[in-house]
């Protein structure tokens, strides 16, 4: 029997998405091709977004003979024949978070469920969210954690140094504390200050913080929280870097802090744990879900208990990364793209 000839919307790899996404979009999608399960049609937006998506997707899935359509995204095409699967990143709103909140994210959220035939979330956190209210298709939700996969690893490629990037980007010797992408309100970047500044009060280890992302208003609401703790010397803020160097970064970092006040899945820890450098996670969260037993949640709202996972992180580094490793590694690629590939021959 050949295999089912699925169209993928691969939007979010040619057009602006959260990082996040653009991550679990292509790990996703160039899992599923590798295995060779399910016949792969990449769709590829033309033109703008939505008339594209609503008006010319269901045109393609008879045109191209597609048994469904598979959405990375929680937009998907209502009308037309064939299969729907939804994803369902998260819903920020029922953690007081503005950011993709807004109608458009919310109907997607509440009535995608009654076109798709599966809704695809990527933790036990969001599923909850989904169901904690009458929802039309809750019984559609499916579990699919993503995976991670190089550059992030507990060693560099073949003839590669880590630690040319402190020379790169000014970074001195002292332990680092590493914020990937914490330039957006819900990343709760205040919060790890907050922390630090309760390390510096006690002269605890010399913790530099570095926030890698692009420069934006709620950067700079933080830099000047920076400027107010007296925090402006142990806090740098590189830019985007790219994936080798984050990888190579994330590898030297003594903790990974991930406060963010609203996550479906959180790539930072993940990437961490793969690394082989502890995690700080927010306790009921999905970055605590995720990192499990090999994570050092703490109390976001409070700086003692911040403060308290950031010293252990570093102090225990060593013997902290080999839980991370293994929990790490049941996280791949290559299991995503088969809990997806089942999704699909159950609808089938």
């Amino acid at each position: 029997m050949p295999p089912l000839r699925i169209g993928f919307d691969v939007s979010p790899l040619h057009v602006p998405h959260p990082p996040g996404v653009v991550r679990a979009t292509r790990g996703l999608v160039e899992a599923l091709e590798r295995r060779g399960e399910l016949e792969i049609v990449r769709l590829v937006p033309q033109g703008e977004l939505r008339p594209w998506r609503h008006s010319s997707l269901p045109k393609l899935v008879t045109s191209e003979r597609l048994f469904g359509i598979h959405s990375p995204v929680s937009a998907f095409a209502l009308r037309g024949p064939g299969r729907r699967v939804q994803t369902v990143h998260e819903l920020p709103w029922r953690h007081q978070v503005a950011e993709n909140a807004d109608a458009k994210h919310r109907f997607w959220a509440a009535w995608g469920p009654v076109r798709a035939d599966r809704v695809l979330v990527p933790s036990e956190f969001v599923a909850r969210d989904l169901r904690k209210r009458w929802l039309p298709g809750a019984n559609k939700v499916r579990v699919v954690r993503w995976g991670v996969g190089a550059p992030f690893g507990d060693l560099p490629e073949p003839g590669t140094v880590d630690e040319v990037v402190l020379g790169k980007y000014r970074l001195g010797a002292d332990p680092i504390a590493l914020c990937p992408g914490a330039v957006r309100e819900k990343k709760n970047l205040a919060a790890v200050l907050h922390g630090l500044a309760e390390v510096r009060k006690r002269h605890g280890p010399r913790i530099q913080l570095v926030v890698t992302g692009p420069q934006t208003s709620d950067l700079r609401r933080d830099l000047g929280l920076v400027s107010q703790l007296g925090l402006s010397r142990f806090v740098s803020t590189p830019g985007e870097l790219d994936d080798r160097d984050l990888a190579a970064l994330t590898r030297l970092a003594s903790v990974v802090p991930v406060l963010s006040r609203s996550e479906g899945f959180a790539f930072p820890v993940l990437e961490a744990l793969a690394s082989g450098t502890p995690v700080v996670v927010a306790r009921d969260s999905a970055q605590a879900e995720l990192a499990g037993s090999a994570g050092i949640v703490v109390d976001a709202q409070d700086p003692t208990s911040v403060a308290d996972g950031l010293v252990r992180a570093v102090m225990e580094r060593e013997s902290l990364r080999f839980d991370g490793l293994e929990r790490a590694a049941e996280f791949t690629w290559e299991r995503c793209a088969q809990e997806v590939e089942a999704l699909w021959k159950e609808l089938a």
